[in-house]
């Protein structure tokens, strides 16, 4: 489970970069909310998976996926 919370929180990373280049009120509401469900879910994967490979993978599929 904790694996799937990690691939999630990257997913919303993913989410909320996007965000970050867009204009308006409805992108600015997503960023702040997938900011926070992707930390939010970063933390729930730390609580077993190691805190430099939880944040490696996240950061990983962060870029990835922004590119």
């Amino acid at each position: 489970m904790p694996w799937i919370y990690l691939l999630a929180a990257g997913a919303f990373e993913i989410g909320f970069t996007t965000c970050m280049k867009l204009d308006g009120i409805l992108p600015t509401i997503f960023f702040f909310v997938f900011a926070a469900l992707s930390f939010w879910l970063l933390t729930r994967a730390m609580q077993t998976i190691p805190l430099g490979t939880a944040y490696a993978v996240w950061t990983a599929i962060g870029a990835v996926g922004t590119v």
